[in-house]
């Protein structure tokens, strides 16, 4: 069984004769496969809710259009790491089976690294999502005042990033943690497409920085209103105009800044 962390004596600096107990978030390798035969690369995460990163991952990829289809996945651990083999329909395997396998590990800090292509802007043509709601100013920052008590691993370690589900009053109705950021918003996009509930309407809140493919995987999973802690970068920024999504970023208790998509705030 992997750990989610470990406990490490270290030593502060200028006091060699003290030690002290340190938690620390581990990382694991998981092998994913497809139908038992198609090897699609090797993901560095945090080894819990794996099930909920397939149906995440499987989607924010275009590996999947449903859940139905998904038809099974099975979770096998390893001596160092985690197979995961992934059963979906044969409609869904049959262009994956001319897809090339990721070239390099996919590691904590990347999205799309080890991919084949990286689609520009001109070429992404998903629908702009509709305004069909608006969210107030002070649902956004009761959800930001409430997001470190959801994050249970990292009040542990501090050091891994979330992604959270929160409805229109600001309540805040399912986090996932991970050591990698994209990581954990598959896992929070996986979790909302098995849950009804969860596929109300409400906003999205990052812990991380607004990267081009967490702008690609917020907005293949229709989530129209985006919450980060850090700063867009240009390239995501510009994805989240193009697709008309509300991106609200450098995202603080106090202060917080509306870079596009202002139309849905009340």
């Amino acid at each position: 069984m992997n750990e989610l962390m470990r406990a490490v004596s270290v030593t502060p600096l200028g006091e060699p004769e003290r030690s002290v107990l340190l938690n620390v978030a581990d990382e694991v390798p998981v092998r994913l496969t497809f139908n038992g035969i198609l090897p699609h690369g090797i993901m560095m995460m945090t080894p819990d809710h794996l099930e909920d990163f397939a149906f995440g991952y499987c989607l924010t990829e275009g590996i999947i259009c449903s859940t139905e289809q998904i038809r099974s996945i099975t979770v096998t651990p390893e001596d160092d790491g985690v197979t995961m083999d992934v059963t979906i329909t044969g409609d869904a395997f049959a262009p994956l089976l001319k897809r090339r396998p990721r070239a390099q590990t996919g590691h904590t800090s990347c999205g799309i690294c080890g991919t084949e292509d990286v689609p520009d802007l001109e070429s992404i043509d998903a629908p702009s999502l509709p305004i069909d709601y608006t969210v107030s100013a002070s649902a956004i920052r009761h959800a930001l005042s409430d997001l470190d008590n959801w994050q249970n691993l990292n009040a542990a370690t501090r050091m891994v990033h979330a992604a959270a589900w929160a409805d229109l009053s600001g309540r805040i109705l399912l986090i996932r943690e991970d050591v990698g950021r994209h990581n954990a918003l598959d896992k929070l996009i996986g979790a909302r497409l098995q849950d009804l509930d969860l596929k109300e309407k409400g906003f999205c809140i990052l812990t991380s920085r607004y990267s081009f493919e967490m702008a690609l995987k917020t907005s293949r999973a229709n989530m129209a209103t985006v919450v980060a802690i850090s700063a867009p970068t240009y390239r995501a920024y510009q994805l989240a105009q193009k697709l008309n999504q509300t991106l609200v970023a450098i995202a603080r208790r106090d202060r917080q800044l509306v870079f596009c998509g202002s139309e849905r705030i009340s």
